[in-house]
């Protein structure tokens, strides 16, 4: 094998190439392809935890979802005991206010009642008296006093 100038200069050549191409090309080219590679991670990592906060924020979802229904069922059955209390206590009070007004009738009627019998007897009274006063003023006669009576029958 013979060996001249020229393969020598390649050699030469290709091995400054090599050397130049280790020493200012590859380290640029390495560092992008590492900070690429690091940016991929950072962007799968920061997609996993997109994920892991979506998954978190959907149970967050639910659990206030939940927690605002039991809210509103707790909040109609509250509702709900406050009618049925406002309810009795209008039934309660409409009672007691019957039984209110059916005292003061029963009083206005007793005071009534006593009011007619006492009218009744004044009247029976006068009329007593008006009778026995004419049946003084005429003679005893047992007919005219039987007609006086009947008499006196009829105005009461």
């Amino acid at each position: 094998m013979n060996i001249n100038l020229t393969l020598l200069g390649q050699m030469i050549t290709f091995v400054l190439f090599v050397w130049i191409t280790k020493r200012y090309i590859w380290p640029p080219v390495i560092k992008a392809l590492k900070d690429r590679q690091a940016k991929i991670a950072d962007g799968l990592a920061a997609a996993e935890k997109g994920h892991m906060e979506l998954a978190r924020a959907k149970e967050q979802v639910l659990q206030s979802l939940k927690e605002s229904k039991e809210q509103g069922a707790n909040i109609i059955l509250e509702a709900k005991k406050q009618a049925d209390a406002i309810l009795d206590a209008a039934r309660q009070s409409a009672h007691e206010e019957g039984q209110r007004i059916i005292a003061q009738a029963h009083s206005e009627l007793d005071h009534m009642v006593s009011q007619a019998k006492e009218t009744l007897r004044k009247e029976v009274a006068t009329i007593a008296m008006f009778g026995a006063e004419k049946v003084l003023q005429k003679s005893v006669d047992s007919n005219a006093h039987e007609q006086m009576l009947e008499k006196l029958a009829q105005e009461i």
